[in-house]
């Protein structure tokens, strides 16, 4: 008989993810009796964690165990898999202090999570910290697989793999299962009839292939449908995920220009690119439906949503949820017992995508089995497409090294290489900006940018 895996929970405060990541788990046969290990350095979040997940485990009729730690080495020692889940500097004060300071040198954001000067400093943030559990990895569970959701994804993923490269570590992202099923509800069709191929960078993937199953058996090409949906004013559906600002304008439109749709959002596309946002444009916000400061309103209405949810959990009897879209389970489930599965992950490009930097992050579907996860070869990508990706890579390279080799002069370059920041700010303006933003967020950020 196996026995039970351990499973520790990086940033375990987060409990909407927590609950959605160990809800799924709970359900897996395989994983019903695992030890479930939950670390957290805010002691209130993690006990809010703790009485969340004692009703999801025993509403799923799970056996397992619980236990809480604010130590974190403590929390690892003889994990099976680590799930990392956290927000270094949280929504206050760098997430404000992001939006803040650039918007005061001109530069507007939506998201500010993956690129740009707010992706930038979240990345200088939280890669200390992300490299601090591969240290404590490598000496108390050297055999345990981290399963990574923590952004910039690329950029995290990247440093980890570059610094740590024995560590077992795969990028989570839910945007290409997502859009799949977005794609399918705009279209009024059955998410399970679809099938695709999907490759690029996180948050900047494309689906080479897309397609559904007819009622005979055989599979179409999707996209001349949704190329007239969109024409007929049918597609995107509006106010898809109960957000009335965000209307996904921006993908359909780059998909007429491109011919193949885009992984993730448009708010958070608009702001990969140099066409969107840009000063005294209003026309193109209105035209393209950009929310700005989209980030920080979700921030505060999650909050808000948090609080009262949380009530209602601390008084229910079970906790019933519906299956995530996560991958986090099913990784675990097929490392654990060897049922294959596939996902889709952000792993270290190695011969996997031929017209993209070897050694950068990319984002491919993966085999998951008893042997490990296993990137699957996609070879060469349309080259306009590429050529987009390239110039978000740049920014990931650059900041990439300038941590790895505490270089504050790459920093700026990064922040010169973005494609939306470049569109608006001068040389000498984004350097100032730079210079703001290091100083604003002071001891968040590592020491050598500061000397």
């Amino acid at each position: 008989m196996m026995t039970a895996p351990k499973i520790t929970f990086i940033g375990a405060g987060s409990t909407i993810f927590v609950k959605n990541i160990l809800g799924d788990v709970f359900h897996r046969e395989a994983l019903k009796t695992a030890h479930v290990a939950l670390m957290d350095i805010d002691e209130t979040r993690l006990e809010e964690s703790h009485i969340v997940v004692r009703k999801l485990m025993d509403s799923a009729g799970a056996s397992g165990r619980i236990t809480c730690h604010t130590n974190q080495k403590a929390a690892l020692q003889d994990a099976d898999f680590v799930v990392v889940a956290f927000q270094i500097g949280g929504y206050e004060p760098c997430t404000v202090t992001d939006f803040e300071v650039c918007k005061h040198h001109g530069l507007e954001q939506t998201i500010a999570d993956t690129l740009g000067p707010g992706g930038i400093m979240r990345a200088l943030r939280t890669i200390p910290h992300l490299w601090r559990i591969c240290e404590d990895m490598t000496e108390v569970c050297p055999k345990a697989t981290m399963l990574n959701y923590v952004n910039p994804m690329a950029m995290n993923t990247w440093a980890m793999y570059a610094r740590y490269p024995h560590i077992k570590q795969v990028g989570l992202c839910h945007s290409v299962q997502g859009t799949a099923e977005e794609l399918a509800r705009d279209l009024n069709i059955d998410p399970a009839s679809l099938r695709y191929r999907c490759a690029g960078i996180n948050h900047m993937a494309f689906y080479l292939e897309l397609e559904r199953k007819t009622a005979d058996g055989t599979y179409v090409n999707l996209y001349p449908e949704l190329q007239a949906a969109y024409d007929a004013g049918q597609a995107p559906k509006p106010n898809i995920h109960g957000n009335e600002r965000c209307q996904n304008i921006v993908r359909y439109e780059m998909f007429k220009k491109l011919g193949y749709f885009v992984t993730e959002s448009s708010e958070h596309f608009a702001e990969y690119t140099p066409w969107f946002i840009k000063p005294g444009r209003e026309d193109l916000i209105a035209r393209y439906k950009v929310p700005l400061d989209e980030y920080p309103k979700r921030c505060v209405e999650q909050l808000a949503n948090w609080h009262k949810e949380l009530e209602e959990y601390k008084t229910a009897e079970r906790i019933d949820i519906k299956p995530s879209r996560e991958y986090a389970s099913t990784i675990m489930n097929a490392l654990w017992t060897g049922e294959p599965s596939v996902i889709y992950g952000n792993v270290r490009n190695e011969g996997l995508i031929d017209n993209l930097p070897q050694g950068s992050c990319v984002e491919v579907a993966c085999l998951v089995d008893a042997n490990g996860i296993q990137p699957t070869k996609v070879g060469t990508i349309p080259s306009h497409l590429a050529a987009m990706m390239q110039t978000n890579i740049n920014v990931q390279t650059l900041l990439t090294e300038a941590i790895l080799t505490e270089n504050r002069d790459r920093v700026y370059h990064a922040a010169m290489m973005d494609p939306h920041t470049a569109a608006v700010l001068g040389i000498e303006e984004i350097y100032a900006l730079v210079d703001d933003l290091i100083a604003a967020h002071g001891d968040w950020l590592p020491a050598w940018l500061r000397r």
